[in-house]
């Protein structure tokens, strides 16, 4: 059966928590029909309801372990998370990122009921694209420590099972794990992590973000909490992992060892071929009695899209508005795959050149992003079909457009030629010489207010209200 798995007294800020609170909405779907992770089938469905409800899948291993995916595939998903609305989203990120809250140790740990083999064959771990070369973790949320200053660090990167402990762990080599993997083996040491599966919203949202060495992922989750969050200590280790979630893999990364790990989806939805990854071996395998493995459809799917969406966006808006005081919100949507594409809003009140300056600042700020739209308030930025009306409606091409050539870019960016790229910029904010009058055509707000709890019913599945 794909039921739902209990929570325990009070338990409100775990995965399976936000679970239950997405089955409530009514935005879960169970599926009964047990899947061979290894055929692909759960990818399938994951990839087909990609903008759809959760899913949870029965289990089909021998240990009994159901699967989860498209937990957070939208932005008001992601917003639901962290208690917070799609307007708001941006000011909460970085309010917790300015006033980071400690984890505080759990009374009890669920995570750690379970103790099994170290062993990647016993766990559920599916495969998903056609020609990558085996099953990955995608989902995982590593913690590590930095060695020099005893501080922590959160991250996401995937681990490809070869058989038994080990396991190849793609990180690109700009991001702080890499960093920190590459310090222990200069002391000719592994570096221990515990990738952690099954978290909620506010970890995989806190995990994701673009934070400076030393800053604690796990601090930034409790703020975007409002309250601690609550951890426990590795049986092999002493690193501190959320002790409500799912599953914990305890290991260390051998930087000494590598593996070609041959083709591998990206955000953009081709493959990438980056060579050799380090092996890490992992030293135990901690989980909670009726264990759910969480799954997020890698390549340019919305989950792993708008996650890492989110994240890059709350960076560049904190950074933006230190120049331009005006910057409202930014998104980094679906459309640009979550990374290689801005949109910036405008408080109405901007000077006549902050558009400019937004552009000319923001297109080299972010390696990844090579496309930033800047928009007026009124305009969603997490709304495509919004953003490119704006475009089509305010934008003099003659005008507005900014072409910048040879700006540095990153390894995954599908064209980059050299290691850079020309980006593009685009002003698509009113002016008054323009046109005089701006005003939407729209029902009054009063009679939108009324129908509100109607349109909501019905955007949830309600046929009848």
């Amino acid at each position: 059966m794909s039921a739902l798995p209990p929570l325990d007294p009070g338990e409100r800020d775990s995965f399976r928590a936000f679970l239950h609170a997405l089955d409530r909405r009514g935005e879960l779907a169970r599926i009964a029909t047990p899947f061979d992770p290894a055929g692909f089938d759960v990818s399938a469905c994951l990839a087909a309801l990609d903008d759809g409800p959760a899913l949870l899948f029965a289990a089909a291993d021998a240990a009994g372990i159901p699967l989860a995916g498209n937990v957070v595939n939208s932005i008001d998903r992601i917003a639901l998370g962290l208690e917070t609305s799609r307007a708001a989203l941006g000011e909460r990120i970085a309010g917790a990122i300015a006033r980071p809250l400690a984890p505080t140790p759990a009374a009890r740990a669920p995570v750690q009921d379970v103790e099994m083999k170290p062993d990647l064959d016993a766990l559920p771990i599916p495969r998903f694209f056609e020609h990558e070369t085996g099953p990955y973790i995608t989902a995982g949320c590593i913690v590590a420590r930095d060695a020099a200053t005893g501080r922590g660090n959160v991250s996401f990167a995937r681990l490809k099972p070869l058989g038994g402990a080990r396991a190849l762990i793609g990180i690109a080599p700009n991001h702080h794990l890499a960093v920190l993997a590459r310090a222990a083996g200069e002391r000719g040491q592994r570096l221990p992590i515990a990738v952690t599966l099954g978290n909620h919203p506010s970890v995989l949202v806190a995990a994701a973000l673009y934070l400076d060495l030393g800053d604690d992922e796990l601090e930034v989750a409790g703020a975007l909490l409002g309250r601690p969050v609550e951890v426990a200590r590795c049986r092999t280790s002493d690193l501190a992992v959320p002790a409500h979630c799912e599953i914990v893999l305890e290991a260390e990364i051998d930087t000494a060892t590598r593996v070609e790990e041959g083709p591998v989806s990206e955000y953009h939805g081709m493959y990438e071929r980056y060579g050799a990854g380090y092996v890490a071996t992992v030293t135990a395998i901690t989980r909670r009695r009726d264990a759910v493995f969480q799954v997020i459809e890698p390549g340019f799917h919305a989950e792993h899209v708008l996650i890492g969406g989110v994240a890059i966006a709350a960076g560049l808006r904190e950074r933006l508005r230190r120049l331009v005081p005006a910057v409202r919100r930014v998104a980094v949507p679906m459309g640009g795959c979550g990374r290689l594409a801005a949109v910036v809003t405008l408080a109405p009140e901007h000077g006549a050149h902050d558009a400019r300056q937004v552009i000319e600042a923001a297109l080299p700020m972010v390696n990844l992003i090579k496309q930033v739209t800047v928009v007026d308030d009124d305009v969603d930025p997490w709304d495509e079909t919004a953003v490119r009306w704006a475009v089509a409606t305010r934008m003099r091409a003659e005008r507005d457009i900014v072409v910048v050539e040879g700006l540095r870019t990153d390894r995954s960016e599908p064209l980059k030629t050299g290691g850079a790229i020309a980006k593009l910029g685009l002003d698509a904010t009113r002016r008054a010489q323009d046109r005089a009058d701006w005003t939407r055509a729209e029902p009054p707000q009063a009679a939108r207010a009324r129908v509100a709890p109607i349109v909501a019913a019905i955007a949830r599945g309600a046929r009848q209200v």
